[in-house]
C-alpha cells in the first residue's frame, strides 16, 4: 500500500479570497477550526524551480540575451524542399534552422545525433541545439517528416519568436536525452500540429512544451508520449489547445499550467503516472494535473486557465488535480475522470512550503473557481486555510465526496472565504463525510448520507 501522505504538506497561500465568496460571514473561525473537522485524506508530494518539462531547479544561468548558437544547415530563402536529409553532431548547433523565410519541407529527415548545449536555458528559451529551429518570423510548413534528437538539450521542433509560425503534420518526432521536448514554442512563436507521433525519453522533456515568452500552440490528433521524470505530456507557459489526441506521461504528471497561461483539451485521452520519490519536486506534492506559479520569471503572474471537454483523464498516483500559488479558473465537462490512487484527492487547493521558490510560505495559497458541467466528480476536495474554492455543479453534474478545510502547514493567516459551493437545478451532491463551508447555494439535491454540512454562520445542515 502506498505511503500515506500527510495533509499538512499543503502549506501557505496568497492572502486573498475569491470575490465569488465575498458575501459570507466575516467570522468563521469557530466553524473552521481544525479541531472541529474530521481528518481528511492524506496528501502526496511534487516539483522544481522551473517545473516539470522546463528548467531545472534554480535554472542554468541563461545568457540573458537571445543566443541560438550555430546551425549545420540554414534555409533563409523562400522555397520548397523535398526528401532532403539534415544532420548535426556539433555542440550548440541545430541540424536545420529556418531563418526569416517561408519554407515548405516535405518528407525531410532531420537528425540531431549528438552534440550538447553549453547553456541549458538558451536551449530551453531560444532553441539553441534543437534539431529543427524556426526563428525570426519564419513561416514553415512541414509534412511527412522524421525528426530525431539524441542530444542533451536537443528539442525536436522549436518555434521561436513573435511572427514565427510552424505548421507540422503527419510527422514523427523522437528525442532521447534530458531537457529535450518534442514540440517546443517560446518567445511568442506559434506551432500548429496535426497527427504527429511524438515520444520523449529524457527528464524535463515534455512532449508538448513551452517556455519563457510563451506563444500559441494548437494540436489536433496524434499521440504524445513522455517517458522521463518531470516530463508531462503537456507543459504550458503559453496558450495551448489540444483536441482528439492521446497524451501519456509514463513517469510524470500528465499536464502542467504555469502562471497566466492555459491548457484547453477537447476529446483527448490523458494519462499520468508521477513518481512518489523521483523528480525535482516530488517532495511537495504528487498529482496528475498541476496548476501553479513558479516565480521563476518563465510565466507572467495572473489567472491560470484549465478546461477539458469530453475524453478521459486518468491519474495513476497522487491527487488528480493540485493547485498552488496561483488563481485558477477550471472547467470540466463530460470528462471520464479516474484516480487509481485510493489515497489521492480529487482536487487539492493549498499553499506549499516554498522550498522550490513558489511564493512565500504562509502566503502562497491558491484560489480555484471550478465549474463542473454535465460532469461526474468522485473523490474529496481539500482546501487549506489560506486558499479558496468556489465550486459550481451545473447541467446534471454529480459530486460524490466531501470538502475538507485543513490548517495551512506553515501557519499562514486564514482567509474568510475558504469554500463556497453552488448546486444548480438538476445537479446532485452525494456527501461522504462531514463538511465545513463558507456558503452553500443549493437549488439541486444533496444526499447527506448521515453526514453534516456546517456553514460559517454556525448553521448545521443534514445529520
Amino acid at each position: 500500500m502506498k505511503k500515506q501522505l500527510i495533509a499538512v504538506t499543503c502549506a501557505a497561500a496568497l492572502a486573498f479570497s475569491l470575490a465569488a465568496c465575498g458575501s459570507t460571514a466575516s467570522d468563521n473561525s469557530a466553524s473552521n477550526s481544525a479541531s472541529d473537522r474530521p481528518d481528511p485524506p492524506s496528501s502526496a508530494s511534487e516539483h522544481s524551480g522551473g517545473g516539470p518539462g522546463g528548467s531545472a531547479p534554480g535554472g542554468f544561468g541563461g545568457s540573458g540575451e537571445v543566443t541560438q548558437g550555430d546551425a549545420a544547415n540554414t534555409i533563409d530563402t523562400d522555397g520548397t524542399y523535398t526528401d532532403q536529409t539534415y544532420t548535426s553532431t556539433g555542440n550548440d548547433e541545430n541540424a536545420l534552422r529556418v531563418d526569416a523565410a517561408t519554407v515548405t519541407l516535405d518528407g525531410v529527415t532531420v537528425d540531431k545525433s549528438s552534440g550538447s548545449s553549453s547553456n541549458t536555458e538558451d536551449g530551453d528559451f531560444y532553441g539553441m541545439n534543437a534539431a529543427l529551429l524556426a526563428t525570426n518570423g519564419a513561416q514553415v510548413t512541414i509534412s511527412g517528416a522524421e525528426v530525431t534528437s539524441s542530444a542533451q538539450n536537443g528539442n525536436g521542433v522549436f518555434s521561436y519568436g513573435e511572427g514565427t509560425v510552424v505548421n507540422i503534420s503527419d510527422s514523427t518526432i523522437t528525442t532521447t536525452e534530458d531537457n529535450s521536448g518534442g514540440i517546443q514554442t517560446t518567445g511568442g512563436g506559434t506551432t500548429n500540429a496535426s497527427d504527429l507521433t511524438v515520444e520523449t525519453s529524457g527528464n524535463s522533456s515534455a512532449a508538448i512544451r513551452s517556455d519563457r515568452g510563451g506563444g500559441t500552440v494548437n494540436v489536433d490528433g496524434g499521440t504524445y508520449t513522455s517517458n522521463g521524470y518531470n516530463s508531462p505530456a503537456v507543459y504550458s507557459t503559453a496558450a495551448i489547445t489540444v483536441q482528439n489526441a492521446a497524451l501519456t506521461a509514463n513517469h510524470s504528471e500528465a499536464l502542467v499550467v504555469e502562471g497566466e497561461n492555459s491548457i484547453a483539451l477537447e476529446n483527448c485521452d490523458v494519462t499520468g503516472n508521477m513518481s512518489d520519490t523521483e523528480g525535482a519536486s516530488s517532495d511537495i506534492n504528487v498529482h496528475n494535473v498541476m496548476i501553479y506559479q513558479s516565480m521563476s520569471g518563465d510565466a507572467d503572474e495572473g489567472t491560470s486557465s484549465f478546461s477539458m471537454t469530453g475524453g478521459s483523464l486518468t491519474g495513476r498516483n497522487g491527487d488528480l488535480f493540485y493547485v498552488t500559488n496561483t488563481h485558477c479558473v477550471m472547467t470540466l465537462s463530460g470528462v471520464a475522470l479516474s484516480n487509481e490512487d485510493a489515497d489521492g484527492a480529487l482536487l487539492r487547493v493549498c499553499g506549499n512550503d516554498a522550498s522550490h521558490g513558489w511564493g512565500t510560505a504562509g502566503e502562497n495559497g491558491a484560489q480555484v473557481e471550478l465549474t463542473a458541467s454535465d460532469q461526474t466528480l468522485d473523490g474529496d476536495i481539500i482546501v487549506d486555510s489560506i486558499s479558496a474554492l468556489d465550486l459550481t455543479l451545473k447541467d446534471s453534474s454529480t459530486f460524490t465526496g466531501t470538502v475538507y478545510i485543513v490548517d495551512n502547514a506553515e501557519g499562514g493567516t486564514a482567509v474568510d472565504d475558504n469554500a463556497c459551493v453552488t448546486i444548480e437545478s438538476g445537479s446532485t451532491w452525494n456527501l461522504t463525510g462531514d463538511c465545513t463551508l463558507t456558503t452553500l447555494t443549493n437549488n439541486g439535491t444533496i444526499n447527506y448520507n448521515g453526514h453534516t454540512i456546517t456553514l460559517a454562520d454556525g448553521t448545521v445542515l443534514g445529520g
